[in-house]
Protein backbone atom coordinates (compact mmCIF):
# COMPACT_ATOMS: atom_id res chain seq x y z
CA UNK A 1 0.00 0.00 0.00
CA UNK A 2 1.31 3.50 -1.25
CA UNK A 3 1.55 5.85 2.45
CA UNK A 4 -1.28 7.91 2.87
CA UNK A 5 -1.37 11.48 3.24
CA UNK A 6 -3.93 13.94 4.41
CA UNK A 7 -3.83 18.10 4.08
CA UNK A 8 -6.00 19.66 5.91
CA UNK A 9 -6.85 22.33 3.21
CA UNK A 10 -7.84 22.53 -0.39
CA UNK A 11 -4.25 23.28 -2.26
CA UNK A 12 -4.22 23.71 -6.17
CA UNK A 13 -3.91 20.42 -7.75
CA UNK A 14 -0.48 21.40 -9.62
CA UNK A 15 1.20 22.31 -6.55
CA UNK A 16 0.51 18.19 -4.72
CA UNK A 17 0.89 16.86 -8.08
CA UNK A 18 4.39 14.96 -7.20
CA UNK A 19 2.34 13.37 -4.14
CA UNK A 20 -0.02 12.42 -6.04
CA UNK A 21 2.00 10.23 -8.47
CA UNK A 22 3.96 8.58 -5.17
CA UNK A 23 1.51 8.64 -2.59
CA UNK A 24 -2.37 8.07 -1.72
CA UNK A 25 -3.43 11.60 -1.18
CA UNK A 26 -6.43 12.84 0.38
CA UNK A 27 -7.61 16.35 1.51
CA UNK A 28 -9.87 18.44 2.52
CA UNK A 29 -12.16 19.94 -0.09
CA UNK A 30 -12.73 23.31 1.10
CA UNK A 31 -10.64 26.53 1.10
CA UNK A 32 -11.85 29.03 3.23
CA UNK A 33 -13.30 26.23 6.10
CA UNK A 34 -11.46 24.16 8.57
CA UNK A 35 -11.22 20.93 8.76
CA UNK A 36 -13.42 20.05 11.84
CA UNK A 37 -10.92 18.37 14.40
CA UNK A 38 -13.06 14.87 14.60
CA UNK A 39 -12.48 14.65 10.83
CA UNK A 40 -8.70 15.52 11.33
CA UNK A 41 -8.50 13.36 14.08
CA UNK A 42 -10.06 10.24 11.82
CA UNK A 43 -7.95 11.23 8.97
CA UNK A 44 -4.72 11.24 11.10
CA UNK A 45 -5.25 7.66 12.18
CA UNK A 46 -4.21 6.53 8.78
CA UNK A 47 -1.63 9.17 7.79
CA UNK A 48 1.87 8.48 7.52
CA UNK A 49 2.37 12.00 6.76
CA UNK A 50 0.02 15.48 7.42
CA UNK A 51 0.11 18.61 5.65
CA UNK A 52 -0.86 21.52 7.96
CA UNK A 53 -2.28 24.81 8.35
CA UNK A 54 -1.56 27.02 11.13
CA UNK A 55 -5.86 26.66 12.46
CA UNK A 56 -5.32 22.99 12.41
CA UNK A 57 -4.11 21.98 16.77
CA UNK A 58 -1.59 19.18 16.15
CA UNK A 59 -1.54 18.54 19.65
CA UNK A 60 -0.23 15.25 22.36
CA UNK A 61 -4.07 13.74 21.29
CA UNK A 62 -3.99 14.09 17.67
CA UNK A 63 -0.25 12.39 17.78
CA UNK A 64 -1.01 10.04 19.73
CA UNK A 65 -3.53 8.81 17.25
CA UNK A 66 -1.28 8.94 14.42
CA UNK A 67 0.38 5.14 14.86
CA UNK A 68 1.71 5.36 11.26
CA UNK A 69 2.76 9.04 11.08
CA UNK A 70 6.05 9.93 10.05
CA UNK A 71 5.85 13.68 9.65
CA UNK A 72 3.88 16.63 10.27
CA UNK A 73 4.58 20.02 7.30
CA UNK A 74 3.21 22.86 8.23
CA UNK A 75 2.66 25.62 6.04
CA UNK A 76 3.75 28.40 8.02
CA UNK A 77 7.25 29.65 9.15
CA UNK A 78 5.53 29.64 12.90
CA UNK A 79 4.80 26.16 14.39
CA UNK A 80 2.70 26.97 17.78
CA UNK A 81 -0.29 25.11 16.71
CA UNK A 82 1.75 21.91 16.88
CA UNK A 83 2.86 19.94 20.33
CA UNK A 84 6.48 19.88 19.53
CA UNK A 85 7.78 18.31 22.25
CA UNK A 86 5.18 15.84 22.00
CA UNK A 87 6.24 14.81 18.55
CA UNK A 88 9.69 14.68 18.96
CA UNK A 89 9.28 12.29 22.11
CA UNK A 90 7.21 10.34 19.17
CA UNK A 91 9.69 10.11 16.67
CA UNK A 92 7.23 12.41 14.25
CA UNK A 93 9.24 14.96 12.27
CA UNK A 94 7.96 18.16 12.60
CA UNK A 95 8.90 20.65 9.49
CA UNK A 96 7.84 24.41 9.09
CA UNK A 97 8.35 27.16 5.88
CA UNK A 98 10.99 29.41 6.66
CA UNK A 99 12.93 32.36 4.50
CA UNK A 100 10.80 31.67 1.68
CA UNK A 101 8.26 33.80 2.96
CA UNK A 102 10.92 36.67 4.65
CA UNK A 103 10.47 38.39 2.19
CA UNK A 104 6.58 38.75 1.68
CA UNK A 105 5.86 39.41 5.03
CA UNK A 106 8.43 41.84 5.41
CA UNK A 107 6.55 43.77 2.45
CA UNK A 108 3.73 43.36 4.34
CA UNK A 109 5.00 44.61 7.56
CA UNK A 110 6.56 47.72 6.05
CA UNK A 111 3.32 48.14 3.91
CA UNK A 112 1.48 48.66 7.18
CA UNK A 113 3.89 50.85 9.08
CA UNK A 114 3.18 53.06 6.12
CA UNK A 115 -0.78 52.26 5.95
CA UNK A 116 -0.97 53.20 10.03
CA UNK A 117 1.45 56.21 9.88
CA UNK A 118 0.34 57.92 6.75
CA UNK A 119 -3.53 56.94 7.90
CA UNK A 120 -3.84 54.91 4.27
CA UNK A 121 -7.12 52.59 5.33
CA UNK A 122 -8.72 55.70 6.79
CA UNK A 123 -8.07 57.73 3.64
CA UNK A 124 -9.30 55.25 1.50
CA UNK A 125 -12.51 54.84 2.94
CA UNK A 126 -13.28 58.58 3.26
CA UNK A 127 -12.88 58.41 -0.39
CA UNK A 128 -15.28 55.58 -0.78
CA UNK A 129 -17.51 56.95 1.55
CA UNK A 130 -17.97 60.27 -0.35
CA UNK A 131 -16.89 62.38 2.30
CA UNK A 132 -14.08 64.13 0.19
CA UNK A 133 -15.51 67.37 -0.32
CA UNK A 134 -13.05 69.81 -0.47
CA UNK A 135 -9.03 70.07 0.41
CA UNK A 136 -7.47 71.68 3.60
CA UNK A 137 -3.79 71.64 4.56
CA UNK A 138 -4.34 68.88 7.41
CA UNK A 139 -6.47 66.81 5.52
CA UNK A 140 -5.94 63.49 6.81
CA UNK A 141 -2.39 64.45 7.73
CA UNK A 142 -0.53 61.30 9.12
CA UNK A 143 2.92 60.96 10.09
CA UNK A 144 6.21 60.55 8.34
CA UNK A 145 8.32 57.53 8.25
CA UNK A 146 11.26 58.62 7.17
CA UNK A 147 14.25 59.50 9.11
CA UNK A 148 12.27 58.35 12.43
CA UNK A 149 13.12 55.33 14.22
CA UNK A 150 11.63 51.97 14.40
CA UNK A 151 11.85 48.82 16.78
CA UNK A 152 12.08 45.72 16.23
CA UNK A 153 10.84 43.17 18.79
CA UNK A 154 12.06 39.50 17.44
CA UNK A 155 15.16 40.19 14.88
CA UNK A 156 14.91 36.82 13.04
CA UNK A 157 15.10 36.83 9.26
CA UNK A 158 11.75 38.02 8.97
CA UNK A 159 12.83 41.25 11.55
CA UNK A 160 16.22 41.59 9.52
CA UNK A 161 14.64 41.83 6.23
CA UNK A 162 12.21 44.47 7.79
CA UNK A 163 14.97 46.17 8.95
CA UNK A 164 16.68 46.23 5.40
CA UNK A 165 13.58 48.03 4.63
CA UNK A 166 13.43 50.68 7.01
CA UNK A 167 17.61 51.11 6.13
CA UNK A 168 15.99 52.22 2.38
CA UNK A 169 13.68 54.59 4.89
CA UNK A 170 16.72 56.06 6.15
CA UNK A 171 15.59 55.44 9.97
CA UNK A 172 17.29 54.60 12.79
CA UNK A 173 16.89 50.83 13.87
CA UNK A 174 16.81 49.13 17.41
CA UNK A 175 15.52 45.79 17.82
CA UNK A 176 15.24 43.61 20.81
CA UNK A 177 15.83 39.90 20.50
CA UNK A 178 17.07 37.34 22.88
CA UNK A 179 20.28 36.94 21.75
CA UNK A 180 22.10 40.05 19.46
CA UNK A 181 22.60 39.81 15.60
CA UNK A 182 26.23 41.30 14.89
CA UNK A 183 25.25 40.96 11.19
CA UNK A 184 22.13 43.09 11.45
CA UNK A 185 24.49 45.44 13.32
CA UNK A 186 27.18 45.38 10.88
CA UNK A 187 25.50 45.41 7.84
CA UNK A 188 22.17 47.75 8.87
CA UNK A 189 23.31 49.84 11.67
CA UNK A 190 21.18 48.05 13.76
CA UNK A 191 21.26 49.23 17.81
CA UNK A 192 20.71 46.27 20.34
CA UNK A 193 19.00 47.16 23.05
CA UNK A 194 16.59 46.22 26.28
CA UNK A 195 12.95 45.93 25.49
CA UNK A 196 11.83 49.14 27.86
CA UNK A 197 14.36 51.62 25.66
CA UNK A 198 13.15 50.39 22.37
CA UNK A 199 9.38 51.26 23.11
CA UNK A 200 10.81 54.13 25.22
CA UNK A 201 12.67 55.53 22.34
CA UNK A 202 10.96 53.82 19.11
CA UNK A 203 8.40 55.78 16.74
CA UNK A 204 7.39 52.56 15.19
CA UNK A 205 7.20 49.28 17.36
CA UNK A 206 7.43 46.16 14.94
CA UNK A 207 6.46 42.83 16.41
CA UNK A 208 7.89 39.97 15.03
CA UNK A 209 8.91 37.89 18.10
CA UNK A 210 7.11 34.25 18.21
CA UNK A 211 4.64 33.44 20.15
CA UNK A 212 5.95 31.17 23.25
CA UNK A 213 4.66 31.60 27.14
CA UNK A 214 6.96 34.08 27.61
CA UNK A 215 5.87 36.26 24.77
CA UNK A 216 2.08 35.70 25.17
CA UNK A 217 0.48 39.15 26.36
CA UNK A 218 4.05 40.66 26.04
CA UNK A 219 2.20 43.98 24.47
CA UNK A 220 -0.14 45.02 27.33
CA UNK A 221 -0.86 48.26 28.85
CA UNK A 222 2.15 48.94 30.85
CA UNK A 223 4.15 48.20 27.72
CA UNK A 224 1.89 50.83 25.41
CA UNK A 225 2.12 53.16 28.38
CA UNK A 226 6.00 52.63 27.77
CA UNK A 227 5.71 54.10 24.14
CA UNK A 228 5.52 57.35 22.72
CA UNK A 229 2.34 59.01 22.47
CA UNK A 230 2.90 59.15 18.64
CA UNK A 231 4.19 55.59 18.48
CA UNK A 232 2.37 53.45 15.96
CA UNK A 233 2.30 49.76 17.06
CA UNK A 234 2.52 46.90 13.85
CA UNK A 235 2.10 42.96 14.73
CA UNK A 236 2.80 40.59 11.74
CA UNK A 237 3.72 38.08 13.97
CA UNK A 238 1.06 36.02 15.96
CA UNK A 239 -2.33 37.64 17.67
CA UNK A 240 -2.19 36.57 21.26
CA UNK A 241 1.49 38.70 21.95
CA UNK A 242 -1.07 41.32 22.33
CA UNK A 243 -3.17 41.92 24.78
CA UNK A 244 -5.92 43.14 22.60
CA UNK A 245 -8.46 44.76 25.31
CA UNK A 246 -5.03 46.70 26.11
CA UNK A 247 -4.48 47.96 23.30
CA UNK A 248 -7.70 49.06 22.73
CA UNK A 249 -7.84 51.33 25.14
CA UNK A 250 -4.25 52.78 24.46
CA UNK A 251 -5.52 53.92 21.43
CA UNK A 252 -8.53 55.39 22.16
CA UNK A 253 -7.18 56.98 24.82
CA UNK A 254 -4.30 58.61 22.96
CA UNK A 255 -1.61 56.91 24.81
CA UNK A 256 -0.42 55.76 21.02
CA UNK A 257 -0.93 57.09 17.64
CA UNK A 258 -2.61 54.10 15.84
CA UNK A 259 -1.75 50.27 15.26
CA UNK A 260 -1.06 48.14 12.27
CA UNK A 261 -2.18 44.47 12.49
CA UNK A 262 -2.21 41.60 10.43
CA UNK A 263 -2.45 39.03 13.40
CA UNK A 264 -5.61 38.50 16.16
CA UNK A 265 -5.79 36.40 19.21
CA UNK A 266 -8.49 34.09 17.51
CA UNK A 267 -9.19 34.19 14.08
CA UNK A 268 -11.10 35.12 11.69
CA UNK A 269 -12.37 38.01 13.59
CA UNK A 270 -15.68 39.51 12.60
CA UNK A 271 -16.51 43.10 11.83
CA UNK A 272 -17.93 43.67 15.28
CA UNK A 273 -14.30 43.62 16.76
CA UNK A 274 -14.04 46.22 19.02
CA UNK A 275 -10.19 47.55 17.17
CA UNK A 276 -12.17 47.69 13.92
CA UNK A 277 -14.38 50.27 15.35
CA UNK A 278 -11.47 52.84 15.73
CA UNK A 279 -10.07 54.78 12.74
CA UNK A 280 -6.52 54.42 13.65
CA UNK A 281 -5.91 50.65 13.30
CA UNK A 282 -5.38 49.24 9.51
CA UNK A 283 -6.79 45.59 10.10
CA UNK A 284 -5.63 42.78 7.47
CA UNK A 285 -6.78 39.18 7.16
CA UNK A 286 -3.52 37.17 8.05
CA UNK A 287 -2.23 38.32 4.64
CA UNK A 288 1.73 38.21 5.84
CA UNK A 289 2.86 35.56 3.34
CA UNK A 290 0.01 36.02 0.33
CA UNK A 291 1.45 36.60 -2.52
CA UNK A 292 0.87 33.71 -5.12
CA UNK A 293 5.00 33.45 -5.62
CA UNK A 294 5.25 33.18 -1.84
CA UNK A 295 2.48 30.93 -0.82
CA UNK A 296 3.23 28.49 -4.20
CA UNK A 297 7.22 28.35 -2.58
CA UNK A 298 5.53 27.54 0.91
CA UNK A 299 3.30 24.81 -0.56
CA UNK A 300 6.62 23.34 -2.38
CA UNK A 301 8.34 23.06 0.02
CA UNK A 302 5.85 21.55 2.07
CA UNK A 303 5.46 18.15 -0.28
CA UNK A 304 9.44 18.58 -1.03
CA UNK A 305 9.73 17.89 3.47
CA UNK A 306 7.23 15.05 2.61
CA UNK A 307 8.51 13.46 0.02
CA UNK A 308 12.43 13.31 1.52
CA UNK A 309 10.75 11.89 5.21
CA UNK A 310 8.43 9.02 3.11
CA UNK A 311 11.52 8.23 1.61
CA UNK A 312 13.57 7.79 4.48
CA UNK A 313 15.72 11.36 4.04
CA UNK A 314 16.58 14.30 6.56
CA UNK A 315 14.16 16.90 5.69
CA UNK A 316 14.84 20.41 4.03
CA UNK A 317 13.51 22.41 7.22
CA UNK A 318 13.34 20.49 10.37
CA UNK A 319 11.75 22.13 13.55
CA UNK A 320 12.57 19.05 16.09
CA UNK A 321 16.63 19.00 14.81
CA UNK A 322 17.45 16.82 17.10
Amino acid sequence: MKPYIFISRKLPEEAIAILREKYDVHMWDREDVPVPYEIFLEETKKADALLTMLSEPVNEEVLKAGKKLKIVANMAVGFDNIDVEAASRLGITVTNTPNVLNDSTADLTFALVLAAARRMVEAAEFVKEGNWKSWSPLLLAGQDVHHKTIGIVGMGNIGKTVAKRAAGFEMEILYHNRSRKPDAEQELGAQYVSFDELLERSDFVVCLTPLTEETRNLFNRDTFKKMKNQAVFVNTSRGPIVNEQDLYEALQEGEIAAAGLDVFAEEPIGSEHPLLQLKNVAAMPHIGSASMETRYSMMKLCVENIDLVLSGNPPKSPVNKK
